[in-house]
């Protein structure tokens, strides 16, 4: 895996997101009440504050919670909620740790199915189905990873070109129009609640 993805929009982050999968596993899982970017360059962040070049499953996995909270927390915060994400990134690194040694790509490296892709995913501290198709989709769509039926196990987020999630953004004008889809899903919602359905 060393690709260049395009979601933090910092070149050292995205740097660091296309080379390390557990980067990439840790800010899909900060994706969530944040900006996308904001969400995507937190590894980075993390990795600066901790004086590595990558995340370690097995180093954040046995750090003390409070001084690994007070990383998320110190100015600017990784997240607007750093204690509890910090927390959640600790349990995915534990999991890892686990269940494939530390090693996030070995979650999909040896994986016969986009079924059974997902439901490694879904099995991850913090990955709802939701959060899980975006990542295989991401998986199958830019970094290569691409089992047999990733694309049906991904839903709506594998369809090509579909621009429903991270998974479809490339650079500035997808990461617009998936900005512009998201808007339409939550005036939809909006609509629909205030009409009583």
């Amino acid at each position: 895996m060393d690709v260049t993805l395009h979601l933090a929009q910092q070149p050292d982050a995205d740097e660091l997101l296309g080379r390390s999968p557990l980067a990439a596993l840790v800010g899909m899982l900060l994706d969530q009440q944040i900006p996308m970017e904001w969400a995507f360059a937190g590894p980075y962040a993390i990795a600066q504050r901790m004086g590595a070049d990558d995340l370690d499953a097995h180093e954040i996995a046995a750090y003390d919670p409070d001084a690994f909270a007070a990383i998320l927390s110190t100015k600017p915060a990784v997240h607007r909620y750093p204690g509890s994400m910090a927390k959640r990134i600790q349990q995915l690194c534990q999991y890892l740790v686990e269940h494939y040694d530390g090693n996030a790509a070995a979650l999909w490296e040896d994986v016969d199915s986009g079924a059974e892709l997902l439901k490694r995913l879904k099995a991850l501290p913090g990955f709802g189905t939701q959060k899980a198709q975006i990542f295989l989709a991401l998986l199958g769509k830019q970094l290569g990873v691409r089992p047999e039926g990733w694309r049906e196990a991904a839903g709506a987020y594998g369809e090509p070109e579909s621009f429903r999630s991270v998974a479809d953004i490339t650079g500035p004008e997808s990461l617009a129009q998936v900005r512009a889809h998201k808007q339409e899903m939550k005036a939809a919602a909006k609509a629909a609640k205030a009409s009583g359905k």
